[in-house]
């Protein structure tokens, strides 16, 4: 489970990251949640505003893929897009490694909070809200998308399918 002083820090990172920008969100601490659904049941949110992210190896570098909770990734949208044949999802081992995080606590956020290039699904752009875990399987953020993308930078096309 991520706890301590790696995911706090996470989380810290980004709420000091969302001051510094004058980006309001919301913070929610909950029990533990494994899932997507769980998640959005203790937020009180709809799943389809659950932001999705995803660690992905592309070629020899790793990516951060954010894409609606209600929506599946669409491996072969993500290959023509960046114009490659060499993909897979990080092992478990690999996202403690480079994030310090486990499966579930990835917040949707490349630089400076996580070290990858972001990529959002199109999914997330049509949402007025987007909600994630921050770090902890403790902790969520609510936040508006518009002040989403505007902070992030993402590079955003459609890679998710129903």
């Amino acid at each position: 489970m991520a706890t301590g002083p790696v995911s706090s820090n996470v989380f810290n990172s980004i709420s000091t990251y969302l001051k510094e920008n004058d980006i309001s969100f919301r913070s929610i601490q909950h029990e533990p949640t494994y899932t997507s659904e769980q998640s959005a049941q203790v937020r009180g949110e709809d799943l389809s505003i659950g932001g999705k992210a995803l660690v992905m190896k592309i070629d020899d570098k790793f990516h951060l893929f954010v894409l609606s909770a209600s929506k599946k990734c669409d491996s072969k949208r993500i290959k023509e897009y960046l114009k490659t044949k060499k993909i897979r999802f990080a092992t478990n081992e690999e996202l403690m490694n480079l994030t310090g995080l486990v499966p579930g606590s990835v917040p949707p956020f490349g630089q400076p909070i996580l070290p990858f290039e972001l990529h959002v699904d199109e999914s997330i752009v049509q949402n007025e809200k987007i909600a994630f875990n921050a770090g902890d399987l403790t902790q969520s953020i609510i936040m508006l998308v518009k002040d989403y993308l505007n902070v992030t930078k993402a590079h955003i096309f459609l890679f998710s399918s129903d």
